[in-house]
């Protein structure tokens, strides 16, 4: 049996992109999957359960990311990473056009 192989391309939309907060959502979510989870930059491509690595794409704001989930959750996986990184890390809204992250819940 072949285990699913799912990507999807996405634009990070949220203002300071992907600093250490949402890295560390981002990172959470996907080890929350039995699927690998990898995020590729145009240039770079990292292990999307790995802080360290997730930190490396220094994505801001426009950069477009693909994740790409491989296993029995793959597509799961890829559609719950998709669904963070485009809802902007939950820091759209009311902080929308301020300089400072919108609080957290």
């Amino acid at each position: 049996m072949r285990l699913a192989r799912i990507t999807k391309e996405v634009e990070v939309v949220n203002k300071f992109g992907l600093h250490a907060r949402p890295a560390m959502q981002l990172v959470e979510l996907a080890s929350s999957f039995q699927s690998t989870v990898e995020v590729s930059s145009s240039t770079l491509t990292v292990d999307g359960k790995s802080i360290m690595s997730v930190m490396r794409l220094a994505a801001t704001k426009g950069t477009k990311l693909t994740i790409i989930a491989d296993g029995q959750d793959a597509e799961e996986a890829c559609q719950a990473v998709y669904n963070l990184i485009a809802a902007g890390f939950g820091q759209l809204g009311a902080a929308e056009g301020s300089d400072e992250p919108a609080p957290e819940a």
